[in-house]
């Protein structure tokens, strides 16, 4: 249990930070953040374990690059005296302000702040606020701190930060309350959990051989991740990122309130379909839960569907520590077949290629591939999900971008596409690609791409590692010019996945396990 201290010294936190991002080691990193975690009070639990991960509480805080390179060019102070509650009061200033006058209002505050700020708290602020706070001090490392702190199973807090709602939360019940304090986080209904989420595999033969043992397959549609909360007939639809859209899709509501079941937490996919009874494309469907919506008329022009491949709660029954057969069962009690993935139970090879094959043709992306004993890890990328999909594809993080030529001057063009390398916590960069960008495309980009930008380099403009794109590519090949070692060829842009946020993209580790795949 936590010792209550004085307030902590950003200094210490600084620190902290400096040893993990200076370790390859997955130990050292649990030993140092647990170690800080130990020394803060109960108040200051949360902001620890958010600024050590790259996050701010606070969210955006409406500063942009020329305020931020301002307050980074205040003298450094000499002696470190601020405290953790301290610099999160003005974070809470600069947030709160609002009105005219707001932004030169939060300039100051962060001025005020930064010549408080020893040279190393300044780095380490600045690199918080534009979200490059990258040490390697990742989600799972962090889990693994809190459980390390506290004293506590890594299993029972793993099990919890899955239905934590974020890691501030669960570190702050597992260092101030123990087991009882983990034994608060359960599945309740109309309060959504972050999904399970898959990694790459290049045919079914790979995750087969993965899983060493038969392994269920599912067609894998190209629809809007939801997930479905159901209480008699109070129905909740919510996205992949946890916001309800309940009143864009009342048709799926419907289909919902008449299932059986007086409760349910189901997960899946929502798809709009051709007048043929083909797949739309993804942007197609995504366009039924749009900021500016007639619902009445997108019902009649684009009809959507929902399809369900998981139940993490039936009648009061929390199935998420189950393994996936036992859910599939639930899920059959609870579901009809018509909202159902086609699914198919093998170790055959040639079958699941045959049953991959029909998907295809029929206009899906693939299958995807899942281990029978595998629970529900709410929020993670685990190893027993893997999606097989027809061309290679990687979900990417844009971390800068070239200015156009030609008749694409003035605009953001080019993309520095990058994967998280879970070791160092920092974005390795797998190649650049200005294709299948259409002029839509380019004009949205520029704008989104200049309201994250941290710095410029000539021509380059190097922003906050916050959106996603699907790249589509050849191969992979190997690279002396890039640090991980490896470039995509002929790469080019399939989407922005504007539903995924960063966290969600496919890490290094997914893109070397791909170039082995190769041969």
């Amino acid at each position: 249990m936590l010792t209550v201290m004085d307030s902590t010294r950003l200094a210490d936190l600084v620190e902290t930070s400096r040893v993990v991002a200076g370790s390859r080691s997955r130990l050292t990193k649990v030993a140092a953040l647990a170690a800080c975690l130990r020394t803060l009070a109960p108040e200051e639990i949360g902001i620890g374990v958010d600024w050590l991960t790259g996050l701010l509480p606070q969210g955006k805080i409406g500063i942009g690059y020329r305020s931020l390179t301002a307050a980074a060019d205040m003298p450094a102070a000499p002696v470190a005296t601020l405290s953790l509650p301290a610099v999160n009061t003005y974070f809470e200033r600069i947030a709160g302000q609002r009105g005219s006058g707001s932004t030169a209002q939060r300039a100051g505050v962060l001025r005020e702040l930064f010549a408080q700020a020893t040279e190393a708290e300044q780095d380490f602020l600045l690199r918080l606020v534009v979200g490059e706070l990258r040490q390697g001090a990742l989600a799972g490392v962090m889990v693994d701190a809190i459980a390390a702190a506290s004293t506590l199973p890594v299993a029972a807090v793993r099990r919890a930060a899955m239905l934590a709602g974020g890691l501030g939360p669960l570190a702050q019940a597992a260092l101030t309350r123990g087991a009882p304090g983990l034994e608060s986080f359960s599945l309740q209904l109309f309060e959504p959990v972050a999904p399970m989420l898959a990694q790459t595999a290049a045919d079914v033969a790979e995750a087969l051989a993965a899983f060493g043992t038969e392994a269920d397959f599912e067609w894998k549609m190209d629809g809007a991740r939801i997930q479905v909360h159901k209480r008699g007939s109070d129905v909740r639809i919510y996205t992949r990122s946890l916001n309800e859209v309940s009143a864009a899709v009342p048709e799926i509501v419907a289909c919902v309130r008449e299932l059986p079941a007086a409760g349910l937490i189901l997960d899946g996919e929502a798809i709009a379909f051709t007048a043929a009874g083909r797949p739309h494309a993804f942007q197609v469907t995504m366009r039924r839960f749009g900021r500016r919506l007639d619902v009445e008329r997108m019902m009649g022009e684009l009809p959507i569907r929902a399809f369900f491949f998981d139940c993490l709660l039936l009648d009061g029954r929390e199935l998420i520590g189950l393994p996936l057969r036992e859910r599939m069962l639930a899920l059959g009690r609870a579901v009809p077949d018509s909202l159902r993935f086609p699914q198919l139970v093998t170790s055959d090879a040639a079958a699941a290629q045959r049953f991959y094959d029909e998907a295809i043709a029929v206009g899906h992306e693939g299958l995807m591939a899942k281990a029978l004993d595998s629970i529900y890890e709410a929020g993670n990328r685990g190893a027993s999900w893997f999606k097989i999909k027809r061309a290679h594809t990687l979900d990417l993080v844009v971390i800068a971008a070239e200015w156009g030529n030609g008749r694409r001057v003035g605009k953001l063009s080019n993309l520095h596409l990058g994967a998280l390398d879970p070791v160092t916590g920092r974005y390795v960069m797998l190649g650049k690609t200005f294709k299948g960008l259409t002029d839509a495309m380019l004009d949205w980009q520029t704008e989104a791409l200049l309201e994250r930008e941290t710095h410029r380099d000539r021509a380059v403009v190097h922003v906050r590692p916050e959106l996603v794109v699907e790249i589509a590519f050849s191969d992979l090949q190997a690279s002396s010019r890039y640090p991980g070692g490896l470039a995509l060829r002929l790469a080019r842009v399939k989407r922005y996945r504007e539903d995924k946020s960063a966290d969600e993209a496919d890490t290094l580790e997914t893109v070397r396990r791909i170039a082995a795949a190769q041969g």
